[in-house]
């Protein structure tokens, strides 16, 4: 599971600007380049969203950003955004958005973000397991009292301090793989996440994110299920893959709050191009409390080396993969996943070891009476988190 902070901080920041390009004006014919993220008030680290908007947007042949210098991406089309490494520490970035104007001009917008200049901290860790029961029979079984539950980390008993059977917050984050290899998958792909997402409760927040060489968010932490579906018919493939930089990037967006946290994938599985790795997905994920289900599609369905790395991925979290292409089956897979995540259990307990060293420490949850439990199977306690 993950490490839960309470945090108290006192923070003192350089001010930061907000300046239109380097030189003369623009001129009063020029598209308005506006950057939305980060805003001229924030502090970044770690996964950053980088947006930005241009009115009119069909004035403009493309966009690119660039932070500290160095070029992020450069994109074509609407929506204007990427997702670039602000590294660890919190310290003072340009960001720049140059729009190359049609007929060879070019609009640049920058923001200067802010650096921490004191920092005091004072940290309370929790560990958070989310618990799945269910009767043998695929039924998940509903109000199981607190004194039923058992928990073990590497096979020393812990006192649960924190228990949750009912209205458990769930924030949600489904991504959506728009590369160049799942265009034959495309059609039903959309209309899977479409039956998927026109089925999440409406008081659960969903934040819809589409992929390939590059991350887009497509709706924030939505509760209308009409704005999510406009957005997904929006979608066409093309591009590569960076499967595993848009893993770490859900896991970031849900955060360290208390809560449940699912993070559902529409994929085939096979990464092309990302950043990261697959080991840095799995250690983020060791570090994390978001649980990871993933939906093979396309080739995800068929071949046995890319149905292996999702369920590498997923079963450890406490989630697991589901694969078929059939419209009939994939209704009842996820019939089955929203009656899954509906009725689940949270668990928080404070680890008899304190230690920071880096180590990987197993979980093993017993339920009195119930043999089907699905659970994280352990956490990393990464040193310095």
């Amino acid at each position: 599971m993950t490490l839960l902070r309470i945090r108290q901080s006192l923070v003192i920041a350089a001010c930061v600007g907000l300046t239109l390009s380097a030189g003369a004006q623009a001129p009063a014919d020029a598209p308005l380049v506006t950057i939305l993220s980060p805003g001229a008030d924030a502090y970044v680290t770690g996964q950053t969203r980088l947006s930005a908007t241009i009115a009119p947007a069909d004035a403009v042949t493309g966009l690119t950003f660039f932070a500290d210098g160095r070029q992020v991406c450069a994109l074509t089309h609407a929506p204007f955004e990427c997702d670039w490494d602000a590294g660890a520490a919190i310290t003072a970035h340009q960001i720049r958005a140059v729009a190359m104007v049609k007929g060879g001009r070019r609009v640049v917008q920058t923001v200067r973000t802010k650096a921490v200049g004191y920092v005091e901290r004072v940290d309370v860790d929790v560990v958070q397991v989310t618990v799945t029961v269910a009767d043998g029979h695929g039924k998940f079984v509903r109000g199981i009292p607190q004194a039923a539950f058992h928990v073990l980390e590497d096979g020393r008993q812990q006192a649960i301090t924190h228990f949750a059977s009912e209205d458990v917050p769930l924030e949600l984050v489904a991504a959506i793989d728009i590369s160049g290899s799942m265009a034959p998958a495309m059609p039903k792909l959309k209309k899977a996440v479409k039956e998927f997402l026109g089925a999440v409760p409406t008081q659960d927040q969903v934040t819809l994110l589409g992929f390939n060489d590059s991350i887009f968010t497509l709706t924030r932490k939505t509760t209308d299920p009409a704005e999510r579906i406009k957005a997904v018919d929006r979608l066409a493939p093309w591009g590569s893959t960076a499967l595993y930089d848009v893993l770490l990037r859900g896991v970031e967006m849900l955060g360290r709050q208390a809560g449940r946290k699912a993070l559902v994938v529409f994929t085939d599985g096979e990464d092309q191009g990302s950043h990261a790795s697959i080991n840095d997905v799995e250690r983020r994920l060791q570090s994390s409390d978001v649980t990871l289900y993933m939906i093979g599609q396309g080739r995800g369905v068929t071949l046995e080396p890319l149905k292996k790395i999702m369920e590498h991925l997923s079963v450890p979290t406490g989630g697991r993969a589901l694969f078929t292409d059939s419209v009939d089956e994939l209704h009842t897979a996820f019939a089955d996943l929203l009656d899954e995540l509906s009725n689940q259990y949270l668990i928080g307990y404070q680890s008899s070891n304190s230690k920071r060293d880096d180590a990987w420490r197993k979980i093993k949850i017993d339920v009195d009476g119930h043999r089907d439990v699905r659970a994280r199977q352990g956490y990393r306690a990464l040193a310095g988190k």
